[in-house]
């Protein structure tokens, strides 16, 4: 089996993937949080900065892009290419409502005509192997058939499906049969992703789905960061390694953004994943999310580590 982690916008930076390699290790691959193109052609410091291959060095890293113009798709895959990448994955899944209104990312679904010309484009100037991460719809998983059937007129090198629509968001279950129907319904080769958290869960999804090779992981390992490793057969996270992770992910994202406050607010996030590895978390819990300064979430990690039993 591969284990993928997925691309979240604003944590699976560079700064992330490193640490979680270094630490825990477990992944085929990660995936970058997309990037944009602009009118302009130009990466932002940010998207530079992720893409640097200093920063991705010794890990297997597939950069993602959002776009609908394949021009910008073709510029993406010039970019990355000079890098030193080797494969380029179009985000046909992103479900905010801003994004999706400018017809991009699950918006893209909206639209089965645009979708097969923007994928005629691409595919007719592309110079690395395409992989498309792609939602079953925008309001009911119905309009999945429609969908895999425009993919499959194209040579996708890997499809991610994550069986929500867009306007589920992550509030409601994934849908499995819209799923089964990708299995049942395509040749290309398939990738699962949505709500795989604990190793029983991927045990179960396994026994359903033999064949399936390649699962992508999002807020599972951001929830629990040894979970691929322990899908390979390892320890779970111990306290010592997870006070590294922290400590590495700190620092590192005060080197990024200059100051504390930011970095604070960013392992904020993290933790509201991470603490569900402790027992008894509810009163630290709300007091993370309630923090506001740096010396707040400094406090509220110390008393995390040094007062909570891991489960």
């Amino acid at each position: 089996m591969h284990w993928e982690v997925a691309p979240l916008e604003g944590i699976t930076t560079f700064i992330y993937r490193k640490a979680h390699h270094d630490i825990f290790g477990g992944a085929s691959c990660y995936y970058t949080p997309f990037f944009s193109p602009t009118q302009e052609r130009k990466l932002s410091t940010k998207e530079a900065r992720d893409l640097s291959p200093e920063h991705n060095a010794g890990i297997v890293v597939i950069p993602q892009v959002l776009s609908k113009d394949p021009t910008q798709v073709l510029w993406a895959q010039q970019q990355v290419a000079e890098r030193g990448f080797t494969e380029l994955n179009i985000n046909v899944g992103c479900p905010s409502g801003t994004v999706a209104a400018k017809g991009k990312g699950s918006g893209m679904l909206a639209d089965i005509t645009a979708l097969d010309d923007f994928l005629e484009g691409v595919f007719a100037n592309n110079l690395l192997p395409i992989s498309v991460k792609t939602r079953v719809g925008v309001e009911h998983h119905d309009e999945f058939p429609a969908i895999l059937n425009v993919f499959n007129q194209y040579p996708i090198h890997r499809l991610t499906i994550h069986p929500r629509v867009q306007k589920d968001f992550y509030k409601y279950p994934v849908r499995p049969e819209a799923f089964a129907y990708g299995i049942a319904n395509t040749s290309l080769p398939l990738t699962y992703n949505g709500d795989l958290f604990t190793v029983a869960d991927v045990e179960r999804f396994c026994l359903q789905y033999p064949n399936v090779e390649t699962i992508m992981f999002g807020r599972g390992v951001v929830g629990n960061p040894a979970l691929l490793r322990q899908l390979n057969g390892g320890a779970p996270a111990t306290r010592e390694e997870l006070q590294r992770f922290t400590a590495t992910l700190y620092a590192g994202y005060q080197a990024a953004y200059g100051h504390k406050g930011a970095a604070a607010q960013r392992m904020k996030e993290l933790w509201y994943s991470m603490i569900h590895l402790f027992a008894d978390n509810q009163k630290l819990d709300k007091k993370m999310r309630r923090l506001s300064t740096p010396q707040e979430y400094e406090q509220t990690e110390r008393l995390i580590f040094e007062t909570l039993v891991l489960k």
